[in-house]
């Protein structure tokens, strides 16, 4: 057994980290400047891991420390660990010792990492069984399962640390630009990540950058394009979910219901499909699984007060916006739509302004909190904030806590909150006001 320490542990991925360790038979305790309860505390406080918001606790001399790449080397947390002489190892090098221990399903892309991730989850729990790293706050290990599902993260080139025994690449954006030069230099690196996969690759083929990258494995192409090997025919998006054909090199598979929304959700439930078929899953038993599966915390997450329904969603990237509210649009499409956004990082908007104005226009109303950014430093990006956005969305506004009246004439109708950054508070507190009015 061993003593892990760590730091900025209610983030999704370092809450999930956390957990596995647990489950490992590891002690794990850790360290977060965020007093509010988040839903990343669910499996921590469920396995009895303690978590400190201060420094007047000690730390054993014995005990591994890893912190989250949103905590900057100058946090006094940071800085108190050092000073006592403890080691220090990256986030990413303890999940890869972790996976590395099994084998691993390395689930990868710019979009559709966390639900293709608990997709293939589900199949091999109705089936195999699996432990699974996932980073909506969600971890399991189980030393006696054979497979692990790796949500495989590229920021940071964070999954170059994975040598996943499969893959799986959903699509290549641009993204993340604070760490990559240009979208060549992120294709590159899902390249190498790749071609460190042991067996064989599913990749979405539709997909230009994807398509560009050299495989030295395996690969099978998935995608609408006939050019694919497997190809998704004869879709139906309907109030209940989505139903499909899969065709594998002109040859009907099966016929599938996935009770998600959009097209992309199509695309991610085939990649799971592929992943399964791999592993010997039959499609009888995936179709039949499938039907049962509920996404993760955070995606198209609904909740109804007083005949409001409030949806709560990851999506931070234009494109996950975009394809978020279609989806909204499939499940409701009688109703009026409103979205709040929480902008993350001033590098994002800098980077992306034009397609998030672009993406949020597809809503009937448009709000915006200012930006959220706990890695970046205001300073250092001089005239950026949410007006880039809403002084482009005509009839947008600025929201906070504080004026979240702002939504009570908009209720009866869909509000969706979208950030990748804790949006609850605000969420909370809509739903107190529509109680109370």
């Amino acid at each position: 057994m061993k003593k892990y320490y760590c730091i900025g542990i209610k983030g999704t991925g370092m809450s999930t980290l956390a957990q596995i360790l647990s489950d490992l038979g590891n002690e794990v305790s850790g360290y977060d400047d965020v007093t509010d309860y988040k839903f990343t505390q669910e499996g921590l406080d469920s396995r009895g891991i303690p978590i400190y918001y201060d420094q007047n606790h000690e730390i054993a001399e014995d005990t591994i420390v890893t912190y989250s790449v949103a905590f900057r080397k100058e946090h006094p947390e940071i800085k108190r660990v050092e000073k006592l002489g403890l080691t220090i190892q990256k986030y990413n090098e303890v999940v890869g010792e972790i996976v590395d221990m099994f084998e691993t399903i390395g689930v990868s892309g710019t979009h559709g990492k966390t639900t293709t991730s608990s997709l293939i989850r589900h199949l091999l729990e109705a089936s195999k069984g699996c432990n699974y790293f996932i980073g909506a706050g969600d971890g399991y290990v189980s030393k006696e399962n054979q497979y692990f599902v790796l949500e495989s993260d590229e920021f940071n080139r964070h999954f170059l640390a994975y040598h996943p025994t499969y893959s799986v690449i959903t699509n290549i954006e641009a993204e993340h630009l604070e760490c990559y030069q240009d979208i060549e230099d992120i294709r590159k690196a899902f390249e190498k990540f790749s071609n460190q996969t042991k067996k064989s690759i599913v990749a979405c083929g539709d997909n230009l950058e994807v398509r560009k990258i050299n495989f030295q494995k395996e690969v099978t192409f998935y995608g609408f394009s006939e050019e694919n090997d497997v190809v998704v025919k004869n879709v139906e998006l309907k109030e209940d979910g989505s139903y499909f054909d899969l065709y594998i090199k002109g040859v009907l598979y099966d016929h599938f219901m996935v009770p998600l929304y959009g097209k992309h959700m199509v695309l991610n439930a085939t990649a799971a499909i592929m992943i399964g078929k791999s592993l010997n899953l039959s499609s009888e038993e995936m179709k039949k699984s499938l039907k049962t599966f509920h996404n993760a915390t955070r995606r198209m997450e609904e909740s109804i007060v007083e005949n409001t329904i409030i949806i709560d969603d990851y999506a931070h990237h234009p494109t996950e916006i975009k394809t978020t509210i279609a989806a909204i649009r499939q499940k409701y499409p009688n109703k009026k739509l409103t979205v709040v956004f929480k902008p993350n990082t001033y590098s994002r908007n800098k980077d992306f302004a034009k397609e998030f104005v672009d993406a949020l226009q597809e809503a009937d109303k448009v709000f915006l909190t200012e930006i959220d950014s706990n890695r970046e430093k205001p300073e250092d990006y001089p005239g950026i904030s949410s007006h880039l956005i809403i002084d482009k969305i005509e009839g947008s506004e600025i929201i906070s806590e504080e004026t979240i009246s702002k939504l009570l004439p908009l209720k009866d109708s869909v509000i969706c909150f979208m950030s990748c950054a804790s949006i609850s508070h605000l969420m909370e507190q809509l739903k107190k006001i529509l109680k109370d009015s």
